[in-house]
């Protein structure tokens, strides 16, 4: 029959659990805050831009258009973060998801197809988004809009 291995009296106290250490401290996510938004929108910038030249030579134009999209896209990107947070939940997440949708409808409609077309798709990745980020702030908040922990 197994027995049980005897414990000496030193390992029978509580052992307190070790923290994790947090490598991502206050200036990680201060860089971060705005390091995202460049990297995606530069990323946005040449989708569109190669969107656009459907296969074609590079052009100055073509070039110029990808940066002032991703310009754009930066700046909404960085008052989206800003700004929508404040929000009542069902709006934060209207906005967030307004935001997404738009610039996948925009996308879209760089590559040739009509604008009820790129509306629609618009349309249905910001309902898409919408029902997931209401879901995530419904569940997360209380009936005040305040954070549970």
């Amino acid at each position: 029959m197994a027995h049980a291995a005897p414990r000496s009296r030193g390992a029978t106290r509580q052992i307190r659990p070790i923290r994790t250490p947090d490598i991502f401290d206050e200036r990680v996510h201060r860089a971060a805050e705005v390091g995202v938004p460049v990297v995606l929108g530069l990323v946005y910038g040449y989708w569109a831009a190669a969107n656009r030249r459907g296969g074609g030579p590079v052009t100055g134009w073509n070039i110029l258009f990808g940066f002032v999209t991703a310009l754009a896209f930066i700046v909404l990107c960085l008052a989206v973060a800003r700004w929508a947070p404040l929000l009542k939940r069902e709006l934060h997440s209207l906005t967030k998801s307004a935001f997404a949708g738009a610039s996948v409808g925009f996308l879209y409609n760089q590559s040739g197809e009509s604008v009820l077309r790129s509306v629609a798709l618009g349309a249905v990745v910001t309902a898409g988004v919408f029902g997931v980020f209401f879901y995530r702030y419904y569940t997360r908040e209380d009936g005040a809009g305040n954070r549970i922990r």
